[in-house]
C-alpha cells in the first residue's frame, strides 16, 4: 500500500518508495545514479524508523522536536530535488529505447551543474543528512523511550461536576426537557431500563447537562453514581470506582484491591440486581469501551437510567440501540445566551457592559461561537484585565496565541486538545488541512477530499478507492465532532463542513509547528517563525507589507496555493515561481481574467486546479501540458471550448466545465475520467457526444440539453442514447440533464438500464409524459429522483412507488389532474416534494403508504379536496416530523380555504409526532402564515439540544 504524506512525517514515507521505484526501475540501472539513490535510500529509511517513534510521543522535548522538524524539511526538499531530476531525465528518456536513454542521461549527468544545479542540490541533501544523523546522536535520542508517555494530569472537566446552578445559562430547557423525558414511565407498567446519551463538541456542556439532569432526579432512584472514563479506559477501576458508590449492606465491598475484572462486574451486578439505579458514564471515546462497562448494568425492571457523554456520534448510537433510548445532541448557545454568560461572568450583569465595548464583545463572542467553555474561559481573562477598549481588542486578536500561553485558557486548550490527541495521524493531517480556509469558511465535501488526495494525504486501503477512503475520513471527523456538518443531504449526509473558530486556532497552531501551512492576512498571518520553506500556503488577505514579505521567500517548495480573497489576485507572484505546485484553488477569485496563466504550463505536478465562478472566457492552451492533472473545475465561467489537444489529459478524473461548454474531440481517450459537468450536447459535434459511451469509469454526468425538432437535434440525442446504453453496465451513478422546451421520451429506450444509478435530476421544464415503466424494476439503487411529468397520475405514482431504495421524490408536473390521486407504497422514502408551475393537486395517503417519510411539501388543489373533506392522510405517515401544505384556492371560497387549513392542522395535532405544520397560500409562504404544532420541541432546540431519535 502507497504510504501517504502526513503532517507529522512529511513526505518521508511517499519519499522512501519513491526511492525504491527508481532503483527498480530504469534510472537504477544507470551507473553513478544507482549508488546515490541507494545511499540516500538507506540513510532515510533509518531515520524514519526513529521519526515514526518520536512522533508518538505525546509531550516531546524541544530537541526531540527540533530534530523532527529537520528531517521533515530535509525529506521534503529530498523529494523535491528527486522530482526535479526525475523531470529533466523524463525529457530525454522519450525519445527513444533503453541505449538511446543511457547516452543521453550520461550526458546529462556531466553538465547537471551548468544546466540546473542538481548535482550541488543533491552533495547539500547528502550532507544535511550526515548533519541530521550526528545530531541524533549528539542528542542522545536514541536513549529517549518511544512508547507514548504516561503521566497524570488534572481532569479540565472537574469545574463542570461542581458548577452552581446558579452560573449556569441556556441549560434550563434542555434540561427540563430531558428531565421530564427520564421520569416519564415512572408510574406507568413499563419499568425497563433506558439511556440517554448526551453527544456533541468539546466544551459544550455536555457534563455539565447531564449532571445538572442528574441533580434533579437522584431522589427518584436508589443509588446514583457518577464515573468517568475517559480516553484510555483501565475498566477493572471503572467497575470499582462504581462499586464504591453503591450501598452495601454486609460490608463485602470495602476492600476489592484483589478483585479482577471478572469479579468486579459480578459483584457490581450483584448489588445494582434489585435497585432502581442512576448511573452517569461521563467522556465515553470509543464502542470498545462501552460495551465493555455496560454489561455491568443489569436489565432490572426497575426504571433504572443511565446517562452517558461523548464527543463522537457513533459511540452514542451505540449507546442507545433500543426505541426506548435517546441521543441527544448538543448546540451551541444562542445569540442572547453566550451574550448573557459572557456579560454576567464579567460585569455581573449582562445590563452593565460599557457602550464602547460592545462592539468588542461582540466581536469576541463571535469568535466564541456559542460554545460556553469558550466564553467562560475568555470571559474569565477579561475579568481580570482593565476595562479598556484597547485591552478588549488586543485579546480579540490574539486569541490564537493565547491559547497556547495563557495560563487562563489553558483548561480550554486542553480540552479541545483532547481531541485533537485522539486522533489517528491520517485524520490529524486532514483536520490540520483545513486551516487553509478562513475563519466561517463552508468547505465543500468534495472539493475538500479532491484536495486531498492531490496533496498525496490519502492511500488506497483494502479495496477502498482514494476518493472512498477520503470520503471515510471526511465523515469521521464529523463523527468526532471536529467538525460541524453543514447542508445534510436527503441520506442525511453533510455536503460540506465548518470548522469551529476556537478548533481553528488549535489547528492553525498545530500546523504552525510542524510547517503544514502558511497562512497570510484574515488576521492569521504566519510567514516569520518558521522552519523551513513554505510548503502549502494560503492567502486569505494581502497589503503592501505581506507583498514585499511574499516577494523575498522562495515559492519553489510551495506544493499548494490557495487563494481566497480576489483583491488579493492582483498581488500574486508568478505562477512560474510555482513549480512544486499540487494544488492550485482560486475558487471565489474575481478578475482572475487579469492574471497571468500562461506560465500554469510549466506546474508539471498539478493534480487539482480549481477556478469556478471567474470571468475566464478562455482556458490557457498551456493547459494541456498538465499530464498529471486529476481534477480541473471552471464551472460557472463562460469557457465554451477547450484547448486543442486537451484529450491528452489522460489522467483527469473530474472534469466541471463552464455550463454551455463543447465536449472535446477524442474525449473517449481520457478513460480515467469519472466525472464531467457543464457540457451542451446540442453545441457539441455528433462523435464527441457518442464517445462519452466510451468512458468506463464515469460516474456522474451534468449536461445540457436544448430542445428542438430538427433533425441535427434527433442526432444528438441518438448519440446521447447510444452512449448511455453503453455505459448501462458501468459506473454510472448520477445522471443531471439540463435544459428547456423538449422531451426526454428518448430516454424511454435506454437499455440496459445502470442498476448503480442513484440519482437522477431533471433541471427545466422539459417532461416526460408518463412515467417509464422501465424505472421500477431496473433502478433498485435510486435514492433521488427529480421528475418532471406532463401529468401526475396515480399510474405514475404506482410505478414510482416500487422503487426500493427511493428516499427522496422532487415530482414537478404540468397538467391538473381531474380527480384525487392515491399515494401507496414507497417504502423507504423520506422526503417527497410536489410542485408545478400553474397546476396543483389533490394527493391523499392511505394506511402503510411511506411509513418513513419525514418531510412532505404539498400543492393542493382545495376545489378539489373540499369533494372529500380537506383529508389528506397525514395520521398514516408514521414517521412525520414536518409538513408544507400550498395551497392552491382558485375556484374556492374564503370559507372553503379556512375549512382546509383547519382539517390540515386538526391531522396534524392528532399526530403522535406533533409534526411542524407550515400552511401558505400558492407560491407564498410567510412566517405569519407558519406555526409550529409542537411548541415544546422548537423550545428544547432554542435551548441548546436536537434529538436524533
Amino acid at each position: 500500500m502507497e504510504v501517504a504524506v502526513s503532517a507529522s512525517h512529511g513526505v518521508m514515507g511517499p519519499l522512501l518508495g519513491k526511492l525504491a521505484d527508481l532503483l527498480a526501475g530504469k534510472y537504477g540501472r544507470i551507473r553513478g545514479v544507482r549508488g546515490e539513490i541507494l545511499s540516500l535510500q538507506v540513510e532515510l529509511t533509518s531515520m524514519h524508523a526513529a521519526l515514526k517513534n518520536y512522533t508518538m510521543l505525546e509531550d516531546p522535548d524541544v530537541e526531540v522536536m527540533t530534530w523532527i522538524s529537520l528531517l521533515r524539511e530535509l525529506a521534503y526538499d529530498t523529494e523535491d530535488c528527486i522530482d526535479k531530476f526525475i523531470r529533466r531525465l523524463g525529457k530525454r528518456g522519450r525519445r527513444g529505447g533503453f541505449k538511446e536513454l543511457l547516452r543521453d542521461t550520461t550526458r546529462f549527468l556531466k553538465t547537471l551543474d551548468s544546466r540546473c544545479g542538481i548535482a550541488d542540490q543533491i552533495d547539500e541533501l547528502k550532507a544535511r543528512i550526515k548533519h541530521v544523523k550526528e545530531l541524533k546522536d549528539s542528542y542522545k535520542l536514541s536513549e529517549i523511550p518511544c512508547s507514548k508517555t504516561e503521566h497524570a494530569a488534572v481532569d479540565p472537566r472537574l469545574c463542570a461536576l461542581f458548577a452552581e446552578e446558579a452560573h449556569l445559562v441556556g441549560v434550563e430547557g434542555p434540561r427540563d426537557d430531558l428531565v421530564k423525558w427520564m421520569l416519564k414511565e415512572e408510574n406507568s407498567s413499563t419499568k425497563d431500563r433506558k439511556v440517554l446519551s448526551i453527544v456533541g463538541f468539546g466544551g459544550l456542556g455536555k457534563t455539565t447537562l447531564a449532571n445538572e439532569v442528574y441533580r434533579k432526579i437522584q431522589g427518584h432512584f436508589d443509588c446514583q453514581v457518577f464515573v468517568s472514563v475517559s480516553q484510555k479506559p483501565y475498566i477493572k477501576n471503572i467497575i470499582k470506582d462504581v462499586i464504591s458508590q453503591v450501598p452495601c449492606q454486609d460490608g463485602s465491598t470495602k476492600d476489592t484491591s484483589d478483585w479482577d475484572e471478572k469479579k468486579s462486574i459480578a459483584k457490581l451486578r450483584e448489588l445494582l440486581q434489585d435497585k432502581r439505579y442512576l448511573v452517569i458514564v461521563d467522556d465515553i471515546w470509543s464502542t470498545q469501551a462501552w460495551n465493555n462497562i455496560k454489561c455491568a448494568f443489569p436489565y432490572n425492571n426497575c426504571s433504572s437510567r443511565i446517562i452517558t457523554t461523548t464527543r463522537i456520534i457513533d459511540v452514542a448510537r451505540s449507546c442507545c440501540p433500543g426505541s426506548d433510548d435517546r441521543v441527544y445532541e448538543m448546540t451551541a448557545l444562542s445569540d442572547l445566551h453566550s451574550k448573557r454568560l459572557f456579560l454576567k461572568r464579567i460585569f455581573g450583569s449582562e445590563d452593565h457592559c460599557p457602550d464602547m465595548l460592545k462592539e468588542s464583545s461582540n466581536e469576541i463572542l463571535k469568535k466564541c461561537g456559542g460554545l460556553p467553555l469558550a466564553i467562560i474561559s475568555i470571559s474569565s481573562l477579561l475579568a481580570n484585565r482593565p476595562v479598556v477598549k484597547e485591552e478588549w481588542e488586543k485579546i480579540r486578536r490574539s486569541i490564537g496565541s493565547a491559547l497556547e500561553n495563557n495560563q487562563s485558557l489553558e483548561g480550554m486548550s486542553k480540552i479541545l486538545l483532547l481531541s485533537y490527541n485522539d486522533l489517528p495521524p491520517n485524520l490529524k493531517t486532514c483536520l490540520l488541512y483545513l486551516s487553509v480556509f478562513p475563519e466561517d469558511y463552508v468547505i465543500d465535501r468534495e472539493r475538500l477530499v479532491r484536495r486531498w488526495i492531490a496533496e498525496g494525504f490519502i492511500s488506497e486501503e483494502r479495496g477502498q478507492s482514494q476518493q472512498e477512503v477520503a470520503e471515510i475520513y471526511f465523515y469521521e471527523l464529523v463523527n468526532k465532532s471536529m467538525v460541524q456538518p453543514e447542508d445534510i443531504g436527503y441520506d442525511g449526509k453533510a455536503r460540506a463542513c465548518r470548522v469551529h473558530d476556537m478548533m481553528l486556532e488549535i489547528i492553525i497552531s498545530k500546523s504552525n509547528e510542524d510547517n503544514f501551512i502558511v497562512v497570510i492576512g484574515g488576521g492569521q498571518t504566519t510567514l516569520a517563525n518558521r522552519q523551513g520553506f513554505i510548503r502549502r500556503l494560503s492567502i486569505q488577505q494581502i497589503d503592501v507589507e505581506l507583498v514585499h514579505l511574499l516577494a523575498q521567500e522562495d515559492l519553489s517548495h510551495v506544493r499548494s496555493l490557495t487563494v481566497t480573497c480576489s483583491a488579493c489576485v492582483k498581488h500574486l507572484p508568478s505562477l512560474a515561481k510555482f513549480e512544486a505546485l499540487r494544488v492550485l484553488d482560486f475558487q471565489g477569485c474575481e478578475g482572475l481574467e487579469e492574471y497571468d496563466m500562461k506560465s500554469i504550463g510549466k506546474l508539471l505536478q498539478l493534480k487539482y486546479l480549481n477556478f469556478p465562478a471567474t470571468r475566464i472566457s478562455k482556458l490557457p492552451s498551456e493547459i494541456v501540458l498538465l499530464r498529471d492533472l486529476e481534477t480541473l473545475h471552471f464551472g460557472a465561467t463562460p469557457v465554451e471550448e477547450l484547448p486543442i489537444g486537451f484529450a491528452q489529459l489522460t489522467k483527469l478524473q473530474h472534469l466541471i466545465a463552464g455550463g454551455w461548454t463543447i465536449i472535446p474531440k477524442k474525449i473517449g481517450n481520457m478513460r480515467n475520467l469519472r466525472e464531467i459537468s457543464g457540457f451542451s450536447i446540442t453545441g457539441s459535434p455528433a462523435d464527441a457526444v457518442e464517445d462519452l459511451g466510451s468512458l468506463p469509469g464515469l460516474e456522474e454526468i451534468d449536461i445540457y440539453l436544448d430542445g428542438g425538432e430538427s433533425d441535427e437535434f434527433r442526432r444528438h440525442e441518438e448519440m446521447l442514447l447510444s452512449s448511455l446504453c453503453k455505459l448501462g453496465s458501468c459506473k454510472l451513478r448520477s445522471l443531471r440533464i439540463r435544459g428547456n422546451d423538449g422531451s426526454l421520451e428518448f430516454l424511454g429506450s435506454w437499455s440496459p438500464l445502470p442498476f448503480t444509478l442513484q440519482e437522477f435530476y431533471m433541471v427545466g421544464d422539459y417532461c416526460f409524459t408518463k412515467v417509464p415503466e422501465c424505472i421500477a424494476p431496473a433502478l433498485t439503487s435510486l435514492s433521488f429522483l427529480d421528475i418532471n411529468l406532463a401529468e401526475l397520475t396515480e399510474e405514475g405514482l404506482v410505478t414510482l412507488g416500487e422503487l426500493p431504495a427511493l428516499l427522496h421524490l422532487v415530482l414537478w408536473f404540468r397538467t391538473r389532474p381531474d380527480d384525487r390521486v392515491i399515494v401507496r407504497g414507497f417504502p423507504s422514502l423520506k422526503q417527497f416534494t410536489i410542485y408545478s408551475n400553474d397546476a396543483s393537486a389533490y394527493v391523499t395517503f392511505v394506511k402503510g403508504s411511506m411509513p418513513k417519510l419525514k418531510k412532505l411539501d404539498l400543492l393542493i388543489n382545495v376545489s378539489t379536496a373540499k369533494t372529500y373533506g380537506f383529508h389528506l392522510g397525514i395520521e398514516h405517515l408514521t414517521c412525520l416530523k414536518q409538513a408544507t401544505a400550498r395551497l392552491d384556492n382558485r375556484g374556492a371560497t374564503p370559507s372553503e380555504r379556512k375549512a382546509a387549513e383547519a382539517v390540515i392542522r386538526v391531522e396534524a395535532g392528532a399526530h403522535p409526532n406533533h409534526p411542524a405544520v407550515t400552511i401558505c397560500d400558492e407560491y407564498q409562504c410567510s412566517e405569519e402564515d407558519s406555526e409550529d404544532i409542537c411548541g415544546d420541541e422548537k423550545k428544547s432546540k432554542e435551548d441548546g439540544g436536537t434529538d436524533e431519535n
